[in-house]
């Protein structure tokens, strides 16, 4: 059985960035795909990935991560400068970040506009 669970923005948003990188790794380690609403800043992915790393064993072989954002680059200047209002109270709130443990989770591909995650295969005995 595949779980997917989803958190909000908020149950996040008011953490510090090793506890927000502890919740979510947590729910990662329970065999679950995470649905993350928004993204993590660039240092809290580097992090994440780093803790990963450290916590590598057998029943827990690592993580894939994805994220989903809207870009606004061919936009015209009145779609590009709501983009960086919302952006400017929103914050990271904005996107979607998938992560999923590396035993269920191939590949995940991703383009701005949509993800592809690819599971693997279980053996049924």
């Amino acid at each position: 059985m595949l779980t997917l669970q989803f958190v909000p923005h908020h149950e996040i948003e008011n953490l510090t960035s090793p506890k927000r990188i502890n919740k979510l790794l947590n729910i990662v380690k329970l065999n679950k795909i995470l649905l993350l609403e928004g993204r993590l800043t660039k240092q809290e992915e580097a992090d994440l990935i780093k803790r990963t790393m450290q916590d590598i064993s057998d029943n827990f072989k690592g993580i894939e991560l994805g994220v989903i954002y809207p870009n606004s680059k061919d936009a015209d200047i009145f779609t590009k400068i709501k983009h960086q209002i919302i952006t400017a109270l929103l914050g990271n709130r904005l996107g979607l970040t998938i992560i999923g443990p590396a035993s269920i989770v191939k590949e995940i591909k991703q383009d701005p506009n949509k993800i592809e995650l690819l599971t693997k295969k279980r053996n049924r005995g």
